[in-house]
């Protein structure tokens, strides 16, 4: 499968640097093996260039390789994301929500708050709405689809989501009449175990309030099953950030832990896939106006 990745990459001379064609190859392979439902492409180019080499791809490959048919583009404002279709919309179920509950850090006031998603607060309550959407969007998707929502792994190659679907997912209305900051929704669409909360008017005090905390810098780290000699490399799965007072115990934090015994359940079904998966943490001091949200 990556083999045709890399190939139709070639074929429509999309001029990817070595590192960008690594991370989009691990990338392609995270989302088919169910270890994430939704990448941000933060690499690889500019819109709307970054766009038509990502459909051009898409529209090349899933013609060789039918474990690409539930991948599409999906675009929020100017944010370009490649997602699972299957694996978003059990991600963005209600089931799903209610099992791997969200803690939230309040960026809006000085001292930043580490909040509960049972907490009364109103860009809280914005976001679970918009989450609400999600969900319906993508059960419809999954119906059209003919497609029982559930995990995404390694043998949806038998999925069949019509050819005829547009490749691009355009949500950009999701957020039209919200205050809520483009960063906070990510934070759940990447699945972050913890999302900065703050909306789009309060957004460069949430950078100031945040910018006055070190961090702890967490990162997820995969090790993939190799058939031949080649040596083994680790991947960075997914990194995010928590402010350092509300992460005393680092990698022993209770959401931390549970973060990781979920991780561990995905990999474990793609086991043939994945070898190992590893949470590493370290400190990042913050220094005031250093961080863009």
């Amino acid at each position: 499968m990556l083999r045709v990745v890399e190939a139709c990459a070639a074929r429509i001379r999309w001029r990817l640097r070595p590192q960008s064609k690594r991370r989009l190859l691990n990338d392609i392979l995270v989302l088919c093996t169910g270890l994430r439902p939704v990448i941000l492409m933060d690499y690889g180019g500019t819109m709307p260039q970054l766009q038509d080499n990502l459909c051009s791809l898409l529209h090349h490959a899933r013609q060789e390789a039918s474990i690409l048919n539930p991948l599409r583009v999906m675009v929020i404002n100017d944010m370009l994301y490649v997602i699972h279709v299957k694996g978003l919309a059990e991600h963005v179920s209600p089931n799903a929500r209610s099992q791997h509950q969200l803690a939230f850090v309040d960026l809006e006031k000085s001292c930043c708050k580490l909040l509960a998603n049972t907490e009364k607060n109103e860009t809280m309550m914005e976001l679970l709405s918009i989450q609400d959407r999600f969900s319906a969007t993508f059960s419809t998707l999954i119906i059209e689809a003919n497609v029982k929502p559930g995990a995404a792994d390694v043998e949806c190659s038998v999925i069949s989501i019509p050819d005829t679907t547009s490749l691009i997912i355009d949500l950009t209305a999701f957020l039209e009449s919200t205050r809520i900051a483009l960063p906070s929704l990510n934070g759940w669409l990447l699945g972050y175990p913890i999302t900065y909360l703050f909306r789009n008017e309060t957004a460069e005090a949430a950078t100031k309030n945040l910018s006055n905390h070190s961090l702890h810098i967490y990162r997820i780290f995969v090790v993939r099953h190799l058939h031949s000699d080649a040596k083994q490399s680790e991947e960075e799965l997914l990194s995010f950030s928590v402010p350092c007072d509300m992460s005393a115990k680092r990698e022993e934090e209770p959401w931390a832990r549970s973060f990781l015994a979920h991780m561990n359940e995905k990999l474990e079904r793609c086991s043939h896939v994945w070898e190992s998966v590893r949470l590493e943490v370290e400190v990042f001091q913050s220094q005031s106006g250093v961080i863009v949200l």
